[in-house]
């Protein structure tokens, strides 16, 4: 991968090492050509999980076999490792010794949220898009993976999925430095900016 796609990162994004970056499947020269490709896949995959294939995907969604099976879905056309749990630490996110503990403990906490009505829909749906997020399970693509996550959570709870910004948060803009002063916001403990931030088109 050439070194364009390693330095031109957006704000917030997580740096990949090299081992990483050589699992990229096609060959591209630039992150624009890179941002391409993963969009082509993940709308694919957003087909898939809010199309004809909902109920598999909104049956599985708070699993730890349903997560991995979404982002491979959403980035098996574009990385080797897609699907499969990080092997490195990274400056966001959990130790990846505990990714799959914390991330049983999140879909059984969805689980017992569902079944007792802890929260409201979106509020419910924002929460897990936040912890999966914080958790940081994957080397690539966390934010996308998070994001598709809760609008299958969400219309399995009866609503529509979210608008996030209404436009692309990959790339460096007042969208994105919004959507990450709202994770922000949520990781001190104040989810409102957040549950405002998914519902907003602009």
């Amino acid at each position: 991968m050439g070194s364009e796609l390693v330095g031109d990162l957006a704000p917030g994004a997580t740096p990949l090492t090299e081992e990483e970056r050589d699992g990229l499947i096609p060959s591209v020269q630039t992150r624009a050509e890179l941002n391409e490709l993963e969009a082509a896949n993940i709308d694919l995959a957003t087909a898939w999980a809010l199309g004809r294939g909902r109920a598999i995907a909104q049956r599985n969604i708070v699993s730890i076999a349903g997560l991995l099976q979404l982002h491979r879905r959403m980035f098996s056309q574009t990385w080797r490792w897609a699907g499969q749990i990080r092997l490195t630490d990274k400056n966001l996110g959990v130790p990846k010794e505990q990714i799959r503990v914390d991330l049983k403990a999140l879909c059984d906490d969805v689980i017992y949220q569902i079944a007792h009505a802890s929260y409201p829909p979106d509020e419910l749906a924002v929460r897990f898009h936040h912890r999966l997020v914080s958790v940081h399970p994957f080397a690539n693509g966390n934010g996308r993976f998070g994001r598709l996550a809760a609008d299958i959570l969400i219309s399995r709870l009866g609503g529509k999925p979210f608008a996030w910004g209404g436009k692309s948060l990959d790339r460096a803009g007042r969208s994105r430095a919004a959507y990450i002063s709202a994770l922000q916001h949520a990781d001190a403990g104040e989810i409102s900016s957040l549950l405002g931030f998914a519902r907003s088109t602009s």
